[in-house]
């Protein structure tokens, strides 16, 4: 048995560590440990309390893959609802579709009576606010929200609110793979922005029989090199975990143009390893591992790829 998970999964670690040792499938114990992250308002970039988009909605991302079965659910731009990581999974299934976004996903959720909850709480609010005051002139602010916004989305740039995404990977005691992932996204970005958390193979893949791989920060950068797809592909060709992120990374290193910062990669394999390593600007990245045996989990510092 076997969990990793990314610095914000700290909080949802020991739940789902619980839910490994009481014998439940892989992917229950990582949606258990997701659904505290999105639920804690210290995080900010992960459900209640995240950093709303530049017309201050908070729009999430999430999705879950069976490593198994290879099925997989994701929704995107889903404002209003307390846990989209299980919205997500009802996708899989309930549904003959893989992803649902937007007012989709929001029907979708009503449907299934997933529980409603307002995201943006009253600081997140005064936040955006002041940053909107900050970044408009007088004639904007009179115009607001009709004015062009493409100028003001820059600011989900600032490395002050471009935070990450929550992952968890895990094993059970049968073999069974899984991966889920949830977040809001970058702080002030374009209403209707997908990172790589609800693109399977971008932001997130499990395949039983070879591995798995979660990427958080620069979602951008993974959508463009397929990056966890990538990893547990070099493990099918026989790679060691080490090389397959190398080479992971070498696929990074290769994009030119757009918008380039750093990739954390968070992989395990079907024997049990793992690994987790920072890219570009992502360093000192830390993480949490759990497995069995071991009398708590504990928090440790990825290496860095130098490719």
């Amino acid at each position: 048995m076997l969990i990793v998970t990314n610095h914000e999964g700290g909080v949802g670690i020991g739940e789902t560590a619980k839910a490994l040792r009481d014998g439940r499938p892989a992917l229950d114990a990582a949606e258990a440990g997701v659904r505290l992250v999105e639920v804690d308002p210290a995080i900010r970039s992960v459900g209640y309390n995240s950093w709303p988009n530049i017309l201050g909605q908070v729009e999430l991302d999430a999705a879950v893959m069976d490593g198994t079965t290879l099925r997989t659910g994701a929704v995107g731009g889903l404002v209003g609802y307390r846990n989209p990581v299980s919205v997500a999974r009802a996708v899989m299934e309930r549904l003959p579709h893989e992803i649902l976004v937007g007012a989709g996903a929001a029907r979708f959720a009503a449907e299934i009576a997933a529980e409603r909850l307002d995201n943006l709480t009253p600081a997140a609010h005064a936040t955006w606010q002041r940053v909107l005051n900050e970044s408009l002139d007088e004639r904007q602010r009179a115009a607001f929200p009709d004015i062009p916004l493409s100028e003001l989305c820059q600011r989900a740039t600032d490395p002050e609110y471009q935070k990450d995404t929550t992952v968890f990977l895990a094993i059970d005691g049968q073999g069974g793979m899984a991966s889920a992932v949830s977040t809001s996204g970058w702080a002030w970005k374009y209403p209707g922005r997908l990172g790589d958390s609800p693109i399977i193979g971008a932001g997130s893949y499990a395949d039983a029989a070879y591995g798995a791989c979660a990427c958080t920060h620069t979602g951008e950068m993974t959508i463009r090199a397929g990056t966890s797809r990538a990893v547990v592909l070099y493990l099918k060709m026989g790679l060691s975990l080490e090389d397959a992120l190398f080479e992971a990374g070498r696929d990074l290193r290769r994009l030119k143009g757009g918008l380039i910062r750093g990739v954390a990669l968070h992989a395990i394999d079907a024997q049990g390893n793992h690994r987790v390593a920072s890219f570009g600007e992502a360093k000192g990245v830390d993480y949490w591992i759990w497995e069995h045996g071991m009398a708590a989990p504990e928090r440790r510092v990825a290496m860095h790829l130098d490719v």
